[in-house]
């Protein structure tokens, strides 16, 4: 067969058969439209090695001599013996390609085992990869893992993937590629909070905006595996899997198992690189939310501001109460208003309720009809929190279904069956239990049948551990049942937006997000953690996609205390909103968060279509991040509109007495632009508090002119600012 060569906005993908199996001999630079014999590629073969060169294959696998970790692990079972063709020689046997998709058909006649494989590199450069394979024989084949690999050029050196725990998400950590394997691992049955959304190789140093990257990123909500593998020969593929339990897939005869996406993105330009291939697959998708329109954007639905009740009244939910607060919101120009948890029969703390999805009558004796026609008539969406995969012991629907619970054995709860230890006083129900899925389905179409809800705030508050149904494990099934829990409400009710919250950030991935409308970041709204939170969630996430609130004044989960434009400015760069009893908002900081709300109104068209920038600033105590109108998507930005918003941010004291000249990339050489602080004001409350300087810079009175060349390589020399401050700088096209 002929190698493929698939090619989009910079990146090639040379898929040879030369070895007689699928090989991936190129993942990068774009190499033009001409490709040489690729014999020219053979690799020597050493002394005391397999006597023929070895392929670092699509399925990377034993039979081939390959040393690595194999694609495909598993074996037959037949006539009650297991470890049966336990390994596989897959051969290319079929290959299409249509426009930049390609399928590879790869077979083991011997085994009876067939793997097909699809392949598709999106117009922003971003490539979608997963297998299926098929079990021809005639005995069950137990898959143990089935991997979506790829390789990465000898220049690449580093890793980078994310860590975290809760309220503290997706942090970065780095490491020198060397010989072995690098493993991060889940086993939450969920996404997990210290989860790597990304896992990268770079050359030496890459950073934000300069450095060639690889970086992949695995589409799967359950448990699962990411990693980097360093064979002897020096050759590194990375890549990802679902981490699957004993037994879990057991394919019968002309059975299949389909593996999650991998999403692997190639990079020239950093870091940043790697955001535009993911952001615009994630704009180009269909179902996709729209930005507002403006004149930075098409038309569409504007993001709208949210207001969440959880920080603001937790469980005491009083009608009078929430009107009140529906009054304030409504008077700050908040679009959605979403009730917390609480609603429920029961639920007066988190000890009970959960699983019995009617509104609670002493609580509610009309039902939310009051509150929800309070908060419309205000001109508000009404939006509702559920958690429909979880219960309490402390319910109805356990006292009536004790056989529902999650469990390790196989005899169920009702019959004396051991559970899983507690976590936050509530277990997981059995979603892939016919009757159950059924019953959470109903629940939740009945409410939305019943109450005039625009928006779900979808909750999953712990970990699956020991996550079994009938005696086996069964995470790979639960969350395939939750996947079409959430496709079959969609189906039904297409004008409900969902968001994916799980204890915050915990269920993050590219699976959920086809399901979902944005995802909740972290349940941390200290803006301090949130500014790390959302620059590594959105290295993947776009902002539109990405809730950010606004918290009280001392935050909730850490304690530490801000001013109203630091924690506004942290949350302008996503789907903005409050999590805040903002009746006690008052005064000159009422007025100071009116004048940001409209702010955040007139741009979100930009921050939810722009390219997000993040500069590589010499003095890690600052950080620059913004967004910039996309001039190709938009054939040109008109002048006097806004070209870009940045946030300049200060995390700590820093060495140097003042920051000098930071540069600004991103914007159009040959432009020139009028820059500006425009938040805080010198009228705001807190502009006193943010600088820390005798005298500022010229041109933050007044503004300055330049070109976007100037900016980018001489720079602006920016305020003083006190730790933990924020100061919003926007550039005008002239």
């Amino acid at each position: 067969m002929d190698p493929l060569h698939l090619r989009s906005a910079g990146t090639s993908l040379v898929i040879s058969f030369s070895s007689g199996e699928a090989e991936v001999i190129h993942w990068g630079a774009e190499l033009g439209g001409h490709l040489p014999d690729l014999a020219i590629l053979t690799e020597p073969v050493p002394h005391s090695a397999i006597d023929a060169t070895v392929p670092a294959g699509l399925l990377p696998q034993a039979s081939s001599s390959w040393r690595g970790r194999p694609a495909l692990r598993g074996h037959r079972i037949a006539d009650g013996v297991s470890g049966l063709d336990f390994s596989v020689r897959l051969r290319a046997v079929r290959a299409t390609v249509n426009g930049n998709t390609a399928v590879i058909t790869q077979r083991d006649a011997d085994t009876d085992i067939t793997v097909e494989s699809t392949l598709a590199l999106n117009a922003g450069g971003l490539l979608e990869l997963r297998h299926t394979v098929t079990n021809s024989g005639t005995s069950p084949f137990q898959v143990d893992e089935l991997a979506t690999v790829l390789p990465v050029a000898p220049d690449a050196v580093e890793l980078l993937d994310l860590t975290g725990r809760w309220c503290r998400e997706r942090h970065p950590q780095r490491r020198p590629i060397q010989q072995g394997t690098w493993v991060r691992t889940g086993r939450h049955g969920r996404t997990g909070h210290d989860s790597s959304l990304l896992f990268a190789a770079g050359t030496a140093g890459f950073g934000n905006r300069h450095g060639k990257v690889w970086a992949t990123h695995l589409a799967w909500s359950g448990n699962h595996e990411q990693f980097a593998d360093t064979i002897g020969d020096g050759r590194t593929m990375i890549g990802g899997s679902e981490l699957l339990g004993p037994a879990e897939v057991i394919l019968q005869p002309g059975g299949s198992y389909t593996t999650p996406a991998l999403f692997a993105a190639y990079s020239d330009r950093g870091l940043d690189g790697i955001s535009e291939a993911f952001y615009s697959w994630f704009r180009s998708r269909p179902h996709h939310v729209l930005p507002a329109a403006s004149a930075n954007a098409g038309a569409g639905k504007p993001r709208p501001v949210v207001l969440n009740t959880w920080e603001a009244v937790y469980f005491d939910h009083d009608l009078s109460t929430l009107i009140e607060l529906a009054d304030s919101a409504a008077d700050l120009g908040v679009e959605r208003f979403v009730l917390d948890d609480g609603w429920f029969r029961g639920r007066r703390d988190d000890h009970a309720g959960l699983g019995d999805w009617y509104v609670d009558e002493t609580l509610w004796p009309n039902g939310l009809t009051p509150l929800i026609d309070a908060v419309t008539s205000r001109g508000m969406e009404f939006g509702l929190w559920v958690e429909p995969e979880m219960v309490n012991l402390d319910s109805d629907i356990v006292r009536a279904h004790p056989e529902w619970i999650v469990g390790p054995a196989a005899a169920s709860h009702k019959d004396g069956g051991r559970l899983p230890l507690a976590w936050r006083n509530q277990h997981i129900i059995d979603l892939v239990n016919p009757e159950a899925w059924q019953y959470i389905f109903d629940r939740i179409d009945a409410l939305l049948r019943e109450n005039n809800i625009s928006y779900l705030k979808w909750d999953q508050n712990r970990d699956l551990t020991e996550h079994g149904h009938a005696g086996r494990p069964s995470v790979h099934e639960q969350t395939l049942a939750a996947y079409r829990l959430f496709d079959e409400l969609r189906k039904a009710h297409p004008g409900v937006e969902i968001e994916s919250c799980s204890s915050g950030g915990a269920r993050v991935d590219l699976g959920i997000l086809e399901r979902t409308d944005r995802i909740w970041a972290s349940d941390c709204n200290d803006a301090l953690e949130r500014q790390t939170i959302q620059r590594w969630t959105g290295l993947v996430v776009p902002p539109e996609l990405v809730g950010g609130h606004i918290g009280p004044t001392t935050s909730h989960t850490t304690a530490r205390t801000h001013d109203l434009s630091f924690r506004a400015i942290t949350a302008l760069f996503g789907h903005f909103g409050m999590e805040w009893d903002v009746r006690e908002v008052q005064g000159a900081e009422r007025d100071e968060l009116k004048r940001f709300i409209g702010i955040y109104k007139e741009h979100r068209g930009l921050i939810h279509s722009g390219r997000m920038v993040r500069a590589d600033v010499p003095d890690d105590s600052m950080m620059l991040h913004g967004v910039v109108a996309d001039a190709a998507a938009t054939d040109a930005v008109a002048s006097g509109t806004t070209a870009a918003l940045f946030a300049l941010v200060s995390t700590r004291t820093s060495f140097a007495e003042q920051p000098g000249r930071i540069t600004v990339p991103g914007l159009e050489a040959a432009r020139n632009y009028r820059v500006e602080a425009i938040f805080p004001a010198p009228s705001d409350a807190d502009y006193a508090h943010t600088f820390t300087q005798v005298q500022p810079p010229a041109w933050l009175a007044s503004g300055a002119e330049a070109s976007g060349s100037f900016l980018a390589e001489v720079g602006l020399p920016m305020p003083i600012l006190n730790p933990e401050h924020a100061v919003l700088l926007k550039f005008t096209a002239l």
